[in-house]
């Protein structure tokens, strides 16, 4: 299977950027999406909401459910879940894209911040697989994805951004949990992040980044969409990278997802 036609997605974070781009990707198959963001309306600062993803969804060949949707809520996420449910029928697929990022040290990081991170990384994706998982077990392919790095205790990740770093394990350490619960039950659990730095508006929380050094939000997408396609029953508990997963797919020529082919790529935070 290398389609995602009429198969129903549910993903977080998806108004922009990689979400985004996963979404237009999936669209393009002609799935069905359900766009789960914060952002109803225009934000100068931000561009894309979940009304102008949905428009683009539509336009690239899919069907779109615009949500608004704070994951740190539950009672919000539940309802998003079950509003998705009546409107295709059912539920295949949860990408975990959400997350909120600060890269400061610790004397450095408000308390809020702080409180952002954990509850939309690890709680998020967690409480967004709660919710999805009743509806997952029925599905004949359920995948869950998140968007998390392979875990690691190394202090070179964790001396400048306890925080952050903190907030994104416990992602990684949610996807290894979940895997070992339900992969036995056939939904497959991984996670996926990118071998490089993306060009995204997170860019702007990391002081210095030179956008020209980045690949394009696609080759993220490219990569999730050759899970996504996969057997799910024995595929769990991987934590996969994007240049890795699509290598295996085939790909030989990456220039295409770089902003600027000339320069060298900056390989992305845990690798």
């Amino acid at each position: 299977m290398n389609t995602l036609a009429g198969k129903t997605l549910f993903i977080t974070g998806a108004s922009r950027g990689i979400g985004l781009a996963i979404a237009l990707r999936a669209a393009r198959d002609g799935a069905n999406i359900a766009i789960a963001a914060k952002s109803a309306v225009p934000n100068p600062k931000l561009p894309g909401t979940i009304h102008s993803a949905a428009a683009a969804v539509e336009a690239a060949g899919g069907q779109a459910l615009a949500l608004k949707c704070d994951i740190r809520e539950e009672a919000e996420v539940g309802a998003a879940v079950a509003a998705t449910v009546e409107r295709f029928g059912g539920l295949d697929i949860l990408v975990n894209n959400a997350s909120a990022i600060w890269l400061k040290g610790t004397l450095d990081t408000p308390m809020k911040r702080f409180d952002l991170m954990q509850q939309v990384n690890s709680r998020g994706s967690f409480l967004c697989a709660q919710k999805a998982l009743p509806h997952l077990l029925k599905a004949p392919n359920p995948h869950i994805l998140t968007l998390a790095p392979p875990p690691t205790l190394a202090p070179k990740w964790w001396g400048p951004h306890t925080g952050y770093t903190l907030a994104k394990m416990g992602m990684s350490f949610v996807t290894l949990g979940l895997a070992a619960e339900f992969g036995p039950h056939g939904v497959a659990v991984n996670a996926l992040w990118p071998k490089t730095v993306i060009a995204t508006d997170a860019l702007n929380m990391i002081p210095g980044v030179d956008v020209a050094r980045c690949r394009r939000p696609e080759v993220v997408a490219d990569a999730a969409h050759a899970v996504l396609c996969r057997e799910a029953r024995g595929f769990s508990g991987r934590f996969l990278i994007d240049e890795d997963v699509l290598r295996e797919a085939g790909v030989t020529d990456f220039t295409l997802y770089a902003v600027d082919p000339a320069q060298p790529l900056l390989p992305d935070l845990f690798l």
